[in-house]
């Protein structure tokens, strides 16, 4: 269950995140909206029962007390001599934005003739294939986020545990991707079971990706997933 945690690098991350998916101009962050996205991220992380890093839930504290701050009324002349409340947080976003984009600069250049040593080999002939967009853990969860939400108009619904095993999900997930097209990742999902269902598929595709039976697959960031059954 680490996968989601380390999905993310931390709570900036996630709301750098938030803010790139939607072209957000980052010095007019729309603080309500924002938040509501960001805590459900949270809520997601509950559900799967992830011990919650202290540093999110301050976060989302923060997040929390600049809302309130920017719902108090205040007149022209108070509004002139305070600051925006959320100037602190946009400070601490561009800073984290500017660390990141250095790191993945580094990260970036070649370290062939540095501190790697490329064995001159002749390589084996090999077949061409067309590669694949991978798809980021980010927007699995985005994209289960999403579905989670539909599940909860129906979680009055009961479903037995026996329905809810990991194992036969995984076999109904193979089941429905038989065909071998690619299936939209939220199809695989019943809302009608609940959020509960709606975790134990979830699950059972993050495992079946693990064991290579199932590969997910986007054609450009932020845009649907779809899944197949990887070929034998």
């Amino acid at each position: 269950m680490e996968v989601f945690l380390e999905a993310f690098e931390g709570p900036l991350d996630l709301l750098l995140y938030l803010i790139r998916k939607q072209n957000i101009n980052i010095l007019d962050i729309p603080v309500a909206e924002i938040t509501r996205q960001y805590m459900g991220y949270v809520e997601l992380m509950q559900t799967v029962r992830l011990e919650l890093a202290a540093e999110y839930l301050v976060m989302a504290a923060m997040l929390a007390e600049i809302k309130s701050r920017m719902l108090l009324p205040r007149s022209e002349s108070i509004e002139a001599e305070e600051d925006d409340p959320r100037a602190e947080l946009i400070r601490r976003l561009q800073e984290y934005e500017r660390f990141k984009a250095a790191a993945e600069g580094i990260d970036g250049l070649s370290r062939v003739g540095r501190d790697v040593v490329v064995p001159k080999l002749d390589a084996p002939e090999a077949r061409a294939r067309k590669l694949l967009p991978d798809v980021s853990l980010e927007e699995l969860l985005m994209s289960m986020a999403e579905v989670l939400r539909r599940g909860d108009m129906f979680e009055s619904h009961q479903v037995s545990r026996e329905a809810l095993s990991t194992r036969e999900r995984m076999s109904d997930v193979l089941e429905r991707l038989k065909g071998g097209g690619f299936v939209p990742f939220v199809e695989l999902f019943t809302k009608e079971e609940g959020r509960l269902g709606v975790v134990v598929t979830f699950m059972a595709i993050l495992e079946l990706v693990k064991e290579s039976l199932v590969e997910l697959v986007q054609n450009e960031p932020f845009a649907a997933i779809h899944v197949r059954a990887r070929a034998e």
